[in-house]
């Protein structure tokens, strides 16, 4: 009864058991369970170390290949790092000062393109130079902040009209 349980409901769900904890019982005492244990265990061996030599060369071939992957990313790592190198001696060094004017980049026109708008809004004063490039600005309807100095540029011009003004253009003779 015991043994037909086992065959039925564990080894079936859960394979071989690694142990089997009884009460001593005259059910787990005979040589019939201890013959089922003897067999499953030995069939479990069996199916892991089924040939140890292609077990080998297969677990070679894992390492290789990880080897491999190790390398393809130290060299990406080598590349993204050149890369950064040459964008940051690339990177155009502003300083600013208090009192300055300058324009501010409208990133948001990039996600909503208009063909002829500029992208440059402003101009604004520098109010405070903050450590690590960031810039303290303001202007006179939108308030004070905070910007990152990258997205500034120097404003060299003098006042600009908001207007829009349009232009005739004529038939050419």
């Amino acid at each position: 009864m015991v043994i037909e349980f086992l065959k039925k409901y564990i080894f079936t769900r859960y394979d071989t058991p690694r142990a089997i904890i009884s009460d001593g019982g005259k059910h787990f005492c005979n040589r019939q369970f201890e013959q089922l244990l003897k067999y499953r265990a030995y069939w479990a061996m069996k199916q892991l170390n089924m040939n140890l030599k292609v077990t080998g060369e297969k677990r070679l071939l894992q390492l290789n290949e990880l080897d491999e992957l190790r390398m393809k990313a130290y060299e990406n790592s080598k590349l993204i790092k050149e890369c950064k190198r040459w964008h940051d001696l690339h990177i155009q060094r502003r300083n600013f000062e208090v009192g300055q004017k300058v324009l501010l980049y409208n990133s948001m026109l990039k996600l909503f393109p208009g063909k002829l708008r500029s992208r440059w809004s402003g101009p604004y004063t520098v109010t405070k130079v903050l450590p690590y490039g960031a810039i303290q600005v303001s202007h006179e309807t939108k308030g004070t902040f905070t910007v990152n100095g990258q997205m500034l540029k120097h404003y060299w011009g003098g006042d600009f009209s908001k207007q829009k003004s349009t232009v005739q253009l004529g038939m050419p003779n």
